[in-house]
């Protein structure tokens, strides 16, 4: 997203030429050149009036709705093709000329306003059912900004999975979690502030790394909406990726066609893969349930139980796997002394 320092001085510039410009047509109309000046910055401040009106108008929504418009313009220019306005009904009325334009106009504007309005409110492959046989091509999703959540924001992990360069595009923090994580910190809830604490650290930490671009976003939501709803909602609207570790709010996501990323499946599709007969060095820390066993881990936290290596903890040694168990709680490998 482009910087705010960079918008202003685009709009210093044109201010300048439209001063300039303004001054120099007055002088050519043989008036003022300060009144032509003061025109061109009159001029330039209607179009810093509409450019914040669309702050939250993107360059997909320009397109999307340059694009209903003319559909919208071209219906309407069929239907004043097929000779409705020119019955001689409508002709015989007094001024029936002018009731014609004005129709004409009419239809124009409201055929053009639906077009638009429409476009807007359509997902890009609802676009197909116009273009037969042609669809638009989804933008990489590397290129799609990435939607962060409270959750994943105090886990704390985000920064050092972002500094491994797995994370792509715009991170955005909507405000209400940014308020939320302020609320957290001035919470006298000891560990609600340090929850909170934590996520505005980690955010800190975050606009610090270089070539990475974070950006709060300013959600218009309603506040009485619930936040996973909120989340879902500005994730479709900006077609963005959203990351949690809210498994009830990966759900809903899910649900409404967002894409979610999580650490927590991330880490499980990470846990290397072991089988009976592998070979590793192992470092035994404690004690196993059973008499003989010691209990080691791997660098996922996976734990590993080696029988008859009781005297063996407090040392890295070589082990074979001998088994794998499946439980609710994750997986289980024994494992014998090589």
């Amino acid at each position: 997203m482009k910087s705010p320092i960079a918008i202003q001085v685009v709009r210093l510039i044109f201010l300048v030429i439209s001063v300039v410009v303004g001054a120099a047509v007055a002088s050519g109309f043989q008036s003022p050149g300060w009144l032509g000046g003061l025109a061109g910055a009159g001029f330039m401040g209607l179009l810093l009036l509409l450019d914040l009106a669309f702050a939250r108008f993107s360059m997909r929504d320009f397109s999307h709705a340059t694009f209903g418009l003319l559909i919208g313009v071209f219906c309407a220019w069929l239907i004043t093709r097929i000779g409705l306005f020119e019955l001689p009904w409508l002709q015989s009325m007094p001024d029936g000329e002018a009731v014609s334009n004005v129709a004409r106009l009419c239809t124009y504007a409201a055929l053009a306003f639906f077009g638009v309005t429409f476009a807007l409110r359509s997902h890009r492959d609802q676009f197909a059912l116009l273009i037969p046989y042609v669809r638009f091509r989804r933008d990489a999703s590397e290129g799609e900004p990435i939607l962060l959540d409270t959750n994943v924001i105090i886990d704390g992990r985000i920064g050092r999975v972002a500094k491994s360069g797995f994370l792509t595009g715009t991170l955005l923090i909507p405000r209400f979690v940014l308020d939320e994580l302020q609320r957290l910190a001035d919470s006298n809830d000891l560990i609600k502030m340090e929850r909170g604490k934590r996520g505005l650290d980690g955010l800190e930490k975050l606009r610090e790394i270089r070539d990475l671009d974070v950006t709060i976003h300013e959600d218009v939501a309603s506040p009485e909406s619930p936040v996973d709803t909120r989340l879902a909602n500005l994730a479709r609207s900006l077609n963005a990726r959203l990351l949690t570790n809210d498994e009830n709010l990966i759900k809903v996501a899910r649900l409404r066609g967002v894409m979610v990323l999580s650490f927590n499946e991330l880490a499980l599709a990470l846990h290397p893969e072991v089988a009976a007969g592998d070979e590793m060095e192992l470092s035994l820390i404690k004690p196993g349930k059973d008499k003989g066993q010691a209990v080691g881990y791997l660098a996922d936290g996976s734990m590993i139980v080696v029988n008859r290596a009781a005297n063996k903890i407090g040392e890295t040694v070589p082990v074979v796997i001998s088994g794998i168990l499946p439980t609710s709680a994750g997986r289980l490998i024994f494992a014998e002394l090589k």
